[in-house]
């Protein structure tokens, strides 16, 4: 199995957010650093509460970019449970350097794995909850993203088994009502937007009825989200769109609006391709990472 940490180019410029980071932590003085010293230390990584562990990579560029060796006890993507052992703790890595700079990453590192692996957490748990349904196509996150947490956040996303769905504005083609009501029709504003991303880019359309829906796809757009629908509003407009255009044009359906791990079964059905959701990002809830100086 491929490493999740190829996924990231081999040019590092992900690693300027953690230089950035860094920095953001750090802008003057390290008056803690002064208290400790350099004597060399060791540490442990302790994961306190139950998640799939993610965020490795950037957490190691951290302790990188701060002169630290470090083991890893686990890989990324592993689910760990520290409710099942005596202690309610799970040791995920030993760190050894100077005290001065272990502290130094010790914040930084911990808010990244906490943040990451909430996020694979929340789409590890969305997914599983769809298969268990019986729903075989996507559950993809959204463009919502943090400013300046986006690569963080969508990679955690896959690392947690959903779909990146559109990276950024240069990724795919997504009109939405504004710009509909800016061009004037949705045929129009398909064919401005075919006339400049070709046949490589492919074209999304929000629609807020079957009728928009139908305008879509005969204009030749790709992807059909299907926006604020009720959930039986959706399947039963899902269900009419596939047979209507069945031989004639090639489009996939995607839901999305409001979409939760709690309701989100409710809205699945196989004629709908993908299901975008923000909750698996926005407002997850953090994973209990601590770290502690050996003594």
């Amino acid at each position: 199995m491929s490493d999740f940490q190829n996924l990231l180019p081999i040019n590092g410029s992900w690693k300027t957010d953690v230089t950035n980071w860094i920095q953001e932590d750090i802008p003057s003085f390290d008056f803690g650093g002064f208290v400790v010293g350099t004597d060399a230390k060791g540490a442990t990584l302790l994961c306190k509460a139950d998640g799939v562990l993610c965020g490795i990579p950037f957490a190691q560029e951290v302790y990188d970019q701060c002169g630290l060796q470090v083991e890893w006890l686990y890989k990324e993507g592993v689910m760990l449970k520290p409710s099942e052992t005596e202690t309610g703790k799970i040791p995920i890595a030993k760190i050894h350097g100077p005290a001065r700079n272990i502290l130094q990453a010790e914040r930084l590192s911990l808010n990244i794995l906490s943040r990451s692996s909430g996020i694979a957490t929340a789409s590890r748990t969305i997914i599983e909850k769809a298969r268990e349904s019986g729903y075989t196509g996507t559950i993809a996150g959204t463009r919502k993203t943090t400013p300046g947490l986006r690569r963080l956040e969508k990679y955690s996303m896959l690392v947690g088994g959903c779909d990146t769905h559109r990276y950024d504005l240069s990724s795919m083609v997504m009109l939405k009502d504004n710009h509909i009501w800016s061009t004037g029709s949705i045929s129009k504003a398909v064919g401005s937007a075919r006339s400049v991303c070709g046949f490589a880019v492919k074209i999304e359309v929000e629609c807020q009825s079957e009728e928009e829906a139908d305008e879509a796809i005969s204009s030749g757009a790709d992807v059909i989200m299907l926006d604020n629908f009720t959930n039986e509003e959706l399947k039963i407009c899902a269900r009419s769109l596939k047979t209507r255009w069945k031989g004639e044009k090639n489009f996939l359906l995607e839901c999305s609006g409001g979409l939760t791990l709690q309701n989100i079964d409710s809205y699945l059905s196989n004629d709908i391709d993908i299901y975008s959701t923000s909750s698996i990002h926005q407002g997850t809830k953090a994973i209990d990472f601590s770290l502690k100086i050996d003594h």
